[in-house]
């Protein structure tokens, strides 16, 4: 990537940057890791880039999440009232109600059924020469797992797929023309799912989630619709870019594939280099200053956004030895792919199993793995949040 001799941030969200950030973030914590700028959704605010200053933000309570506390009443909808987008006691509260789902016991609980996905999923492509992986597996695999665990019909996930992409689009600033139509679809959809629930309630999370609504429980209809939002869209797009980004890494580092391939027991290690090199979620979610204050030596007014690139925190030289380098025998290192402080990602257990059979099982099942095109050829998603590619076709 070439520079000019101006500021790095004229480098942001172009298409290059969108190909390969990283030099563009090591430039920014050189030359001014907070720093002012315009995002691609035409908002005003500041982007922290170093370890230390993201970690601090992501804990730092003056920084607040509620929108609402900001904007009013008016600027909250489906998609932001959840644990994601709020502060204690309402966080405490909404969190409390669905991590009874993601428990590590409960979580550890579900290895076999999610090896069974796995193989399935691969059984399928058994005796061709190629897949996309994306598509084929990627996807299908933790959209399966969320949907059963909320008690989605799998046959459904397929339209969850183009509302996911439509509505992150949406916050990417990527805004397609049917965006407004599947926000919609989306939310009827849930209302006539929640309907059926209540007639016939199960022992998945959702009717669980809607039994501690209609018992008074304070959860209200616009909360539920909230954290289902959250639990579908993002609860799957974490490990669908997992699996994605972190194939991609292994393939350009074919001595690490190798490594991993023949001591299957690296792959706890290896998952955590592969969020930590080239996570699944670029930025964090929006946060906003709770009040004027001065951090790190720069002022901020109540009310400006704080965004922090969670991606450039994970490269940062001063906490991470040979930050660039791609090591799956990596001692475990406290990144920040999923976050830090309360808002630390509840599903992140289920993730990290999720990347772990997912990955080893394709090693295994298909040891000649090879992308059919270099890596310059893929297109990687536009804007901001996840991380990401289109697609990733494979020699199988």
């Amino acid at each position: 990537m070439k520079f000019s001799e101006e500021s790095p941030k004229n480098a942001l969200f172009t298409p290059d940057f969108t190909q390969n950030p990283y030099p563009v973030y090591a430039r920014l914590r050189e030359e001014e890791p907070i720093a002012q700028l315009m995002f691609p959704d035409g908002q005003f605010g500041w982007m922290i880039t170093r370890y230390e200053d993201a970690a601090e933000v992501l804990k730092d309570n003056r920084f607040i999440k509620d929108m609402t506390k900001v904007f009013g009443s008016g600027s909250q909808s489906i998609f932001t009232s959840n644990m994601l987008f709020s502060d204690p006691p309402d966080h405490r509260r909404l969190r409390g109600l669905v991590q009874q789902g993601f428990t590590p016991k409960l979580v550890e609980s579900m290895r076999e059924h999610i090896q069974q996905i796995a193989d399935g999923l691969l059984d399928a492509v058994e005796g061709k020469d190629r897949m996309s992986l994306i598509d084929d597996y990627a996807f299908p695999l933790p959209i399966i797992v969320i949907s059963e665990i909320l008690g989605v019909p799998i046959e459904d996930q397929d339209k969850f797929r183009v509302w996911s992409n439509s509505i992150i689009g949406a916050s990417n600033a990527e805004e397609g023309p049917d965006v407004y139509r599947h926000m919609q679809e989306f939310t009827e959809y849930l209302g006539h799912w929640f309907a059926k629930v209540r007639e016939n309630p199960g022992d998945d999370l959702i009717s669980q989630l809607i039994s501690a609504e209609d018992a008074g429980e304070k959860l209200s209809e616009q909360e539920i619709y909230g954290v289902v939002a959250l639990l579908i869209i993002a609860g799957h797009e974490t490990t669908v870019n997992l699996i994605g980004n972190g194939m991609i890494s292994l393939l350009q580092h074919p001595d690490q594939l190798e490594r991993l391939r023949e001591n299957p027991d690296l792959i706890k290690s290896a998952i955590e280099e592969m969020l930590r090199y080239n996570g699944p979620v670029e930025f964090s979610t929006s946060r906003w200053a709770g009040e004027d204050l001065e951090f790190r030596g720069h002022r901020m007014k109540r009310g400006d956004l704080v965004v922090v690139a969670l991606d450039s925190a994970n490269r940062d030289g001063d906490h991470f030895s040979d930050p660039d380098l791609f090591d799956i025998t990596r001692e475990r290192s406290r990144h920040l792919a999923f976050g830090h402080g309360i808002h630390m990602c509840l599903g992140a257990p289920l993730a990290r199993l999720e990347g772990e059979i997912a990955i080893n099982t394709l090693l295994r099942r298909f040891p000649n793995i090879r992308m059919r095109e270099g890596a310059d050829a893929l297109e990687w998603r536009p804007g901001m949040i996840v991380r990401g590619v289109k697609e990733i076709p494979l020699s199988l």
